[in-house]
């Protein structure tokens, strides 16, 4: 500030906003990017398929859970699930 007689000129504000500006923007994109890799490696997007969706097991596994089928029929329509028998295009 002291190189200029009365002050940094217009023109040096509006830069030293703008780069400041710029500068925390590229700062919460990075931390944004990071968070978002980091994030990525979790077991969800792999334990339903990388499609978002659950696996069949998994739904199966949910109603047996919830109570709204019995063992046995968990433990039949599982074979079925792990055989393919039924499912069209496995």
């Amino acid at each position: 500030m002291f190189w200029f007689p009365h002050g940094a000129p217009g023109w040096g504000w509006f830069a030293m906003s703008l780069g400041m500006l710029l500068f925390w923007v590229l700062l919460i994109a990075v931390g944004v990017l990071l968070f978002r890799t980091l994030n990525r490696g979790g077991g969800q997007s792999r334990a339903h398929g990388g499609t978002g969706r659950p696996t069949p097991e998994q739904v199966l596994a949910e109603r047996f859970a919830r109570g709204e089928i019995d063992e046995d029929e968990y433990r039949r329509r599982l074979d079925v699930l792990r055989q393919g028998s039924g499912w069209p295009g496995r």
